[in-house]
């Protein structure tokens, strides 16, 4: 009897492993093993004979997104980013692993906007991926520390299990190995209103002329660049020169800094941008929608209240209550129907109008916005955001602890 109780348990092992092992995503199988282009291809083609799989789409638009960050380290390596020649005496462990091109090719400003414009297309097409997700019962468990990426464009991808063997300790290494989430509906909102965030910013830099600061600053960044004053490529370009105050780098520092200041070059991308942060704001209020009717606690990435999560951090009702009356308050904003308030003059009697920073665009001066004077072409008069009012940062202050708010947004999303 206890011989058949023996063999009943091997097995059912075995179906268990088995079944785990066929219930395994297809995105994993690409992810962990760092082919994110043959993981693109093989899930358009599971998605194109079963277009109710959602489970490969939402894997599809997490491949896209990764990629998304291939092509740019690809991009940086391919025209010399200067990682090694930056701070030479960075860790071997550190060097090992931001491996520098040896012979890359001269960067234009032109090259530097078609980098930025690809990010924001591979941006656009995971976002869209992800957003046609809708099976509220989706799953998509992935062992994200195995997940391989070529951020560098070395041609190796590296998973976090690997960085934590060379710059960790054995158990961080081991915790990473093991670390799975079993990401959900929610989380492909999540994920979309990330890609949002970033093409954002993405469109902002595309939208202003960043020609002249390219010209005089790009030489701290990239090894060979084609500017119009070739004498920058001849100085010293390490930081480490900083400790014996050397003064042409010290001077390309200040130069860099005095140059912010952008005139529009594409004003129309600043409309694009805030409908990326306007469909952001939407994902954020889509996600919690289905965190808060989950029911099981299987892995969470961002768990209800009545879950615990990952991360082992909890998340009150109090906590999501606040959260949610901020992405209220953050849309109202985002539409002007609520204003900024201004930090000169007589407070409380006008604000401005975040809106039309981004639908009647003028230079982008970052001194003058924190002067003032950038900000006049904004000011109305109108109710200002309850972010100002004591209440709600008392509100704030009070469920998330202060500092640790910016802390919570960032994982919240």
């Amino acid at each position: 009897m206890r011989r058949n109780t023996m063999f009943t348990a091997f097995f059912s092992t075995l179906l268990l492993s088995a079944q785990w092992v066929s219930a395994e995503p297809l995105a994993e199988r690409y992810l962990t093993s760092g082919q994110l282009a043959e993981g693109e291809k093989a899930l358009k083609e599971q998605i194109t004979k079963s277009p109710e799989d959602d489970e490969a789409r939402f894997g599809l638009g997490v491949v896209q997104f990764f990629q998304s960050f291939e092509h740019l380290g690809g991009s940086l390596y391919k025209y010399g980013l200067r990682t090694e020649g930056t701070f030479r005496g960075m860790p071997p462990e550190v060097r090992a692993l931001l491996p520098q091109n040896r012979n890359p090719e001269e960067i234009s400003y032109a090259d530097v906007r078609q980098i930025l414009q690809t990010w924001v297309n591979d941006l656009k097409q995971a976002e869209k991926t992800l957003s046609a997700v809708k099976e509220p019962d989706v799953k998509l468990p992935l062992h994200v520390g195995l997940i391989k990426v070529d951020l560098i464009g070395s041609g190796k991808p590296v998973d976090a299990a690997f960085l934590m063997g060379r710059i960790g300790t054995p158990q961080q290494k081991q915790a990473a190995e093991n670390f799975v989430i079993g990401f959900d509906r929610g989380d492909a909102d999540w994920l979309a209103g990330y890609c949002n965030f970033l093409c954002a910013w993405g469109e902002v830099m595309l939208a202003v002329d960043g020609q002249e600061i390219f010209n005089c600053t790009a030489h701290l960044f990239f090894e060979k660049v084609d500017t119009p004053y070739k004498f920058l490529l001849e100085g010293p370009r390490n930081f480490d020169a900083l400790r014996s105050f050397n003064r042409p780098l010290i001077s390309d520092i200040l130069a860099f800094i005095h140059l912010w200041r952008f005139e529009m070059k594409e004003a129309e991308r600043m409309k694009a941008a805030l409908a990326h942060l306007e469909d952001m704001q939407l994902h954020a209020k889509s996600m919690w929608k289905y965190y808060q009717v989950e029911t099981d606690d299987d892995h969470e990435w961002i768990p209800n209240p009545k879950q615990t999560g990952v991360l082992q951090i909890k998340v009150t009702q109090e906590m999501l209550d606040t959260w949610l009356a901020v992405l209220d308050e953050t849309g109202l904003v985002l539409q002007g129907k609520k204003l900024i308030p201004f930090w000169r003059g007589k407070p409380g009697t006008q604000g401005v109008n975040l809106r039309r920073v981004f639908t009647e665009p003028r230079i982008i001066d970052p001194f003058l916005w924190v002067q003032g004077t950038a900000a006049a072409p904004y000011l109305e008069e109108g109710p200002i955001t309850e972010f100002a009012s004591p209440q709600m940062l008392g509100r704030i202050n009070s469920t998330f602890g202060g500092a640790n708010f910016f802390t919570m947004a960032f994982w919240f999303n």
